[in-house]
């Protein structure tokens, strides 16, 4: 629609600035971790509780970039915002990383930064484009 209509269209499963830079360092995680299998991937999840989805759209965004099994545990309490935890564990260690949101202000924010950033653009785009990475 955004093509015959001559107009552009951004897409982003989450808005955040934060979120999406998490989302780039998930997939150079992810592209040293793979020749590791000993590594077992898992992602926890916490929202609010009157969050519908299960697993959040983000969620889903992050294990698709890690490309292997992966143990999604999804946890719904109080007012949490959002917090989505990687952790890539063997035998002997483990490595983490971690994006937690304070507040929703950052969903805000992104939203206006990708509208402003698209205005006059044409054609199909992510929040990758808006961001360079």
């Amino acid at each position: 629609i955004a093509i015959d209509n001559n107009t552009g269209f951004l897409y982003a499963s989450n808005f955040s600035i934060g979120v999406n830079l998490f989302f780039e360092l998930n997939r150079k995680l992810t592209q040293l971790m793979n020749s590791h299998e000993q590594y077992a991937a898992s992602l926890k999840e916490i929202h609010h509780v009157h969050k519908l989805d299960n697993p959040s759209g983000t969620a889903i965004s992050l294990v698709k970039d890690i490309k292997r099994k992966i143990k999604i545990e999804s946890e719904r309490t109080g007012e949490t915002p959002g917090t989505h935890i990687i952790t890539y564990q063997s035998e002997i260690d483990s490595i983490e990383i971690k994006h937690e949101a304070r507040n929703r202000k950052g969903f805000a924010l992104g939203a206006v930064l990708a509208a402003e950033w698209k205005k006059g653009k044409k054609g199909i785009f992510g929040i990758s484009d808006m961001l360079r990475i």
